[in-house]
């Protein structure tokens, strides 16, 4: 008896004891899980721009000449054409880049007032280096495409026209069709469609009825390391002293 009692007592010590609520372990310290590679939201904007010209067309002298650019276009325009004369000396180093800000606070000081396709044109041709406004003139519409509600031509429209200026030799007028087109999306017959309208463009010059013959359109060459001749007219600086017409205005050089 004596036994069962310890037994007993044991078992009842025993039942007592798991009574007693067990010790917890300790909660292991949390810790964020560190990923191995950084998971990277991609931002991106894809531009394509693009600009065609012809060859040269030497018109006969005269300011007639220039007065006709607008008519070159013809009916291939959409919209009004617009011409846009050499850009003044006092802009100087107008640029359509946002980053370079005083250059590009002239550029809009000396085109903001044109129109959108104007200036989305000139924006297009001047930051792939296709004209210099320094001293060509720009017949420019709108030729093939629409535009937005606010007017700016779609990634899609072709926009241009002629671009001119004077010869320094012999004072004729050369020249050339131009076209220009892009922005955000890519549109696989912009490019045979703008080729089209360059010939139709072209055509129209060389039935001007002025028409001299085909010339390289090759730009002036600004100082080239001889002395350099402003144009006491408009101001201009022509490639040196061989110039006899200034390239902007037309007029003859007059030396003292």
């Amino acid at each position: 008896m004596d036994f069962l009692r310890r037994r007993g007592g044991g078992a009842s010590g025993s039942a007592g004891g798991a009574e007693k609520p067990a010790k917890s372990a300790a909660p292991a310290a949390s810790r964020p899980i560190i990923p191995e590679e950084v998971n990277a939201e991609d931002h991106q904007v894809r531009l394509s721009y693009a600009a065609k010209s012809s060859e040269g067309v030497r018109l006969g002298s005269g300011r007639e000449a220039k007065a006709e650019l607008a008519g070159m276009i013809g009916s291939l325009a959409k919209t009004p054409v617009e011409v846009v004369d050499p850009r003044e000396m006092d802009t100087g180093q107008a640029s359509p880049s946002i980053i370079r800000t005083a250059e590009a606070q002239a550029w809009l000081a000396a085109h903001g007032s044109a129109s959108p396709i104007t200036r989305h044109a000139l924006f297009v041709l001047e930051m792939l280096d296709a004209i210099d406004p320094a001293y060509e003139t720009f017949a420019c519409a709108l030729l093939d495409g629409s535009t937005d509600p606010a007017g700016y031509p779609d990634f899609s429209a072709v926009v241009g026209g002629v671009a001119a200026h004077w010869d320094e030799s012999t004072g004729d007028l050369i020249v050339r069709a131009i076209v220009a087109w892009g922005g955000r999306g890519t549109r696989g017959d912009t490019d045979r469609e703008a080729t089209r309208i360059l010939s139709a463009l072209f055509r129209n010059i060389l039935e001007s009825g002025r028409a001299m013959g085909l010339v390289d359109a090759g730009r002036p060459m600004i100082g080239g390391g001889l002395a350099v001749v402003s144009c006491p007219h408009c101001g201009f600086s022509s490639a040196g002293q061989r110039a006899l017409y200034c390239p902007k205005c037309g007029m003859r050089m007059v030396r003292g």
